[in-house]
């Protein structure tokens, strides 16, 4: 008779993490690697979005947010679904907004798992109660204004015939008080304050989305700071502060003088390519979108790119047009089991500070950069450097980029191989998100780093969806002004640099 085997799966474990407040850049680093090696990932509405970009390809992705009146899944079935999962033996990251156990019924749900002794492990996240207001210019402790804190649920139904918060008590016990969740219940916190004897002109303040593009706060005193709330239009999340350290806003806010807070902007660039731009324009403010219109992908046919580098020595110089083109070239010649000893004997040209920089990151100094990627600007910079009469140039490039600088180098007496070193494809996602945020007009701006990218934006995007609306489109250079003019934009603003800096420059600037 056979043996009886166990079919039961050994139980899995479960992490509830702390997503932070807001901003996807104030999570841990702990939290950060159980999202990217998760087998399922249980969410809530204020986990930021991009956080689960993070997560493997097959990650499981479940949705159990809750909003004002509007809970998508009951936390007893929650606590259910994260039993029945640890049980079928997945490793589970549950995501919650700021800290687990800080208003966030982590310990509900650590019980639940406990009670079926099923594995778990808390991850703290920063809690919104202090970096919000940090990121309004309100430090919660401060040196003669405030040594003690005070974290308070707003939540409560002001209907009750009896609260659960000691109202005398926090009103005498002095410091800082932060309440969460609170914007529905402010005048009656205010007025539960005043009544049990905090004074009026206590200095108050509040923060909507906090550490968010969308930031907006107000500030007043318990007196009044519920009708300025109001007039503002504030609305969840949001987080109050009352006590003297609210006074110091003004002269402490920070985030919200960032240059681009509050600016949606669309990036078209291919996916790989956007983080450096998405990046810098987070960095002052901005909610950035990324569609990317291209994909860059290897050559049909790689074989012209790989003689090209087996036979190097033919070449003088090898001249680069862009990142993408460097990149092609060197994941070649390192798959041809070659090093940079194969091509000790070229120069270089690198068509803009970005190329040479991503040149030097494989070690190789351009011996050219000119000023400008127009023709005047690469002819003087060759002529400078003595001329092409005769030289042998390698030209690594897009297989849709134009004949120009060929004609150029050509006409320079150069002898030019052009060789397809990678394709752009059509890119479509999050097409309908940016449909929407145009037919709502809650888009800012547009950036159009090449032709490429215009030509496939509006193969995607009627240019029709873009009049009429405050939406504004920023060109990296002529070239690509060109070709959007192509579409019958002509209101659009190009940068001075023909460089990423340069379209961040011109955004800025308008």
């Amino acid at each position: 008779m056979a043996k009886k085997t166990n079919t039961k799966p050994t139980p899995g474990i479960a992490y509830l993490v702390g997503a932070g407040p807001g901003d996807p850049g104030l999570i841990t680093v702990r939290g950060r690697e159980l999202i990217q090696s998760a087998d399922t990932i249980v969410y809530d509405y204020l986990a930021d979005k991009q956080l689960l970009n993070l997560a493997s390809d097959d990650a499981e992705l479940i949705y159990v947010g809750k909003q004002a009146g509007k809970h998508t899944m009951p936390q007893d079935d929650i606590n259910e679904l994260l039993v029945k999962l640890v049980t079928q033996g997945k490793c589970v990251v549950r995501l919650k907004g700021g800290d687990p156990f800080i208003f966030g019924r982590g310990g509900e749900e650590a019980l639940a798992l406990a009670q079926n002794n099923l594995p778990f492990e808390i991850v703290p996240g920063v809690t919104a109660g202090a970096a919000v207001p940090a990121y309004a210019g309100i430090p919660v402790t401060h040196r003669g204004m405030a040594t003690n804190l005070t974290f308070i649920t707003g939540h409560e139904d002001p209907t009750k015939d009896e609260s659960q918060i000691n109202w005398n008590a926090l009103a005498n016990i002095g410091g800082t008080l932060v309440f969460y969740m609170g914007v529905k219940n402010l005048p009656n916190i205010t007025k539960q304050l005043i009544d049990n004897g905090l004074t009026i002109d206590t200095p108050a303040a509040i923060i909507a989305n906090g550490t968010k593009p969308n930031q907006v706060s107000v500030t007043g005193t318990l007196n009044d700071i519920a009708h300025i709330a109001k007039k503002a239009n504030i609305a969840p999340p949001a987080i109050i502060v009352i006590g003297q350290v609210a006074s110091l806003k003004q002269q402490l806010k920070w985030y919200e003088n960032k240059p681009l807070l509050g600016k949606k902007i669309a990036i078209t660039r291919a996916r790989a390519q956007a983080s450096s731009l998405a990046e810098n324009l987070i960095s002052l403010g901005a909610e950035v979108i990324e569609f990317p219109t291209i994909k860059i992908e290897p050559p049909i046919n790689t074989e012209p790119l790989e003689v090209a580098i087996v036979d190097i020595h033919n070449y003088d110089w090898i001249v680069f047009t862009s990142i993408n083109g460097v990149d092609a070239f060197f994941e070649t010649l390192y798959e041809l089991g070659l090093d940079i000893r194969r091509i000790s004997s070229q120069q270089f040209c690198a068509i803009g500070p970005a190329t040479a920089d991503r040149l030097k990151d494989h070690g190789i100094i351009a011996d050219l950069v000119p000023e400008k990627f127009i023709a005047e600007s690469i002819a003087d910079a060759f002529l400078a450097k003595g001329g092409l009469k005769d030289k042998n140039v390698l030209l690594p490039r897009a297989d849709i980029a134009r004949p120009t600088l060929v004609e150029l180098l050509e006409a320079m007496d150069a002898c030019v191989t052009n060789i397809q070193a990678y394709r752009t494809v059509p890119d479509t996602g999050n097409k309908d998100l940016l449909i929407d945020l145009l037919q709502s007009d809650s888009l800012d701006w547009i950036t159009f780093s090449s032709s490429s990218t215009v030509k496939n934006f509006f193969d995607v995007i009627a240019p029709e969806l873009l009049k009429g609306k405050k939406v504004q489109i920023a060109s990296i250079g002529p070239i690509t002004s060109k070709t959007i003019k192509e579409y019958g934009i002509n209101q659009f603003a190009e940068a001075n640099e023909y460089t990423l800096d340069g379209v961040i420059d011109i955004i800025c600037a308008n």
